[in-house]
């Protein structure tokens, strides 16, 4: 195990759990990116309650998600609901037929947009000016849903396989790619992110868990093999804790995620971004981002102006993940104060001018000199640990390094764009 000495703490670097649930930390494991999210908090005495530990049972209320129960058919008898795939802070997904079509699709209800702006229709939006795109997921129809807790956009989504993290954690015992299998992943990734830069939008949650991979063909086997291949659906009944009936808007259910990951999908060797969920176009730039802390945008931390050069700096992150294994940033018990310390050390650059009040506000009376090694040394260090397969020599490391330190600029203008790390020699031998 490594362990750095920060500016203000002892820096313990892990591999993560490259999956989408919390894990027992251990050598090769720490804080997934899933639990940094920030949701609104639980109530301090949850009324209601359920074996299965998925979305905030909490969150079923007016404003919040739709509750959903298996084989409910959406939008006049259209969709049929087959099982869940996952849920974020702001909507649940859910694996369906089309039965008009006769394929297999992806639902993604939002939480009520009465109470949550233009979220979802944002993202339609987005979606919708991104059709046929190579590298990003199709959205193949949109609609609303009213239910007892308001109305929530629905988008119709390609069905598609594994995150990336996912497939880490399955076959790759180390949590580290082969390098000559990252840079395929990372070609891809720079030509779906270069189609959304050339027209000034943001994806916003820029990360390896949001590269998903593209399936053969499903729409020819029954519901029963299908299902089969999510594995059957694990659910677990809703109880009102004080013994009482459930409320206006509670599901029956709750049901566990399907587990992508430890199924024998018929993959693809093609990526596509996923999860639009943050992503916004130049024009109507939001005032904050929930993109997990760890690969967070500096100009985000600092309530700065907004663009879609916010993922300039997380694609620095997530290059530095996946050819080493960990993002370049602490996972675990992070803080906005730790996170900056941090990047400053990375970068070994001041902070503008404009920031500067804000972060000694942050930092309080307890500032200390950053004393950390910065990106190159910390690369290395981390790369050739050891304890993890090897198979780039020093050389890449050093190069790998240059390109990332083109992306982890604080000033985003400064920053080196999509197209420009696209055309590196490197990725191509």
């Amino acid at each position: 195990m490594c362990v750095r000495i920060s500016s203000s703490f002892t820096r313990i670097h892990t591999i993560p759990s490259l999956s989408s649930t919390p894990s027992r930390l251990s050598k090769h494991t720490s804080t997934p990116y899933s639990t940094l999210l920030q949701t609104p908090e639980l109530p301090h005495e949850p009324q209601y309650s359920s074996p299965i530990n998925a979305e905030p049972l909490h969150r079923y209320t007016t404003g919040g998600y739709h509750p959903i129960t298996l084989g409910s058919l959406l939008h006049q008898g259209r969709y049929k609901i087959l099982h869940k795939l996952g849920w974020g802070g702001y909507s649940t997904v859910w694996a369906a037929r089309d039965e008009q079509e006769g394929r297999y699709v992806a639902i993604k209800i939002c939480v009520s947009k009465n109470y949550h702006g233009n979220r979802g229709h944002r993202e339609m939006n987005v979606l919708k000016s991104l059709d046929d795109t190579q590298h990003v997921v199709r959205m193949l129809d949109h609609f609303d849903v009213e239910g007892p807790n308001g109305i929530h956009p629905c988008l119709i989504l390609e069905m598609l396989g594994p995150s990336v993290s996912d497939l880490v954690e399955r076959r790759f015992a180390d949590g580290r790619l082969p390098g000559s299998f990252a840079k395929g992943v990372v070609r891809q990734a720079l030509m779906g992110l270069d189609a959304l830069h050339r027209r000034e939008i943001a994806h916003g949650d820029f990360h390896i868990r949001n590269l998903a991979f593209t399936i053969s063909s499903v729409a020819n086997i029954s519901e029963d093999e299908f299902i089969n291949l999510l594995g059957k659906p694990d659910v677990g009944y809703v109880r009102y804790n004080d013994s009482g009936r459930l409320g206006h808007g509670i599901p029956e259910y709750i049901v566990r995620s399907a587990g992508l990951h430890a199924r024998s999908w018929p993959l693809s060797d093609t990526i596509k971004l996923v999860d639009f969920g943050e992503s916004f176009p130049r024009k109507d730039a939001p005032k904050t981002l929930h993109t997990p802390l760890v690969v967070r945008a500096p100009e985000v931390i600092f309530k700065d102006r907004l663009d879609y050069r916010v993922d300039l700096w997380s694609l620095g992150c997530m290059l530095f993940e996946l050819f080493v294994g960990q993002p370049p940033f602490d996972s675990f018990l992070i803080t906005p104060k730790i996170l900056v310390e941090q990047m400053q050390e990375m970068a070994g650059e001041a902070l503008p001018d404009r920031w500067v009040p804000l972060w000694e506000s942050m930092r309080g009376a307890n500032a200390t000199e950053a004393g950390g090694p910065g990106l190159q040394e910390w690369l290395e260090e981390m790369y050739f640990d050891g304890e993890r397969k090897e198979d780039l020599t020093r050389d890449d490391i050093v190069e790998l390094g240059r390109i990332i330190r083109k992306l982890l600029r604080f000033e985003p203008g400064a920053r080196a764009s999509v197209e420009e790390i696209l055309n590196e020699p490197w990725f191509e031998n």
